[in-house]
């Protein structure tokens, strides 16, 4: 069974973290520079304190009339952060996003400490490259190569 480390082995383990003293403004630029959907914040020892998405940024800041230049990422980033293991399965970690309604997923070790980073896209991705996998053999076991 596949396994979230599988995925970072390779994505690899880059994630894109901010500050939660940088302004909403900085950090969206920053996600649209990296074209990444969110950000994480973490502490001094790299532990998870919260996440930044681009949901936040409409839900929190937008809709509510909120200036973006003036407001800190810390007042308005989700921090109640789902995060999983590198050893969760795949589907465990699919079934996390689905049910929790998250698009984003950081890897933690056991000490809580940041490992890197999925999405739902990630996942998404790893199935698709499975199933061509499989369309690929069966095309040369019916046809030969």
């Amino acid at each position: 069974m596949a396994t979230v480390n599988q995925i970072l082995a390779d994505k690899g383990d880059r994630v894109w973290v901010v500050d939660r003293e940088a302004t909403v403004l900085d950090a969206a630029k920053m996600m649209n520079e990296q074209k990444v959907g969110a950000l994480v914040i973490t502490d001094e020892h790299h532990v998870v304190l919260g996440i930044f998405s681009e949901r936040d940024v409409l839900r929190r800041v937008v809709a509510k009339g909120i200036d973006p230049g003036v407001v800190k990422v810390g007042h308005v980033m989700t921090d109640e952060v789902i995060c999983t293991k590198g050893k969760t399965d795949l589907e465990e970690a699919r079934g996390i996003c689905m049910s929790r309604r998250v698009r984003h997923l950081p890897v933690v070790d056991d000490e809580g400490k940041l490992q890197g980073l999925i999405s739902i896209g990630d996942l998404n991705a790893w199935d698709l490259s499975g199933h061509k996998r499989t369309i690929h053999y069966l095309h040369e076991y019916l046809y030969g190569t």
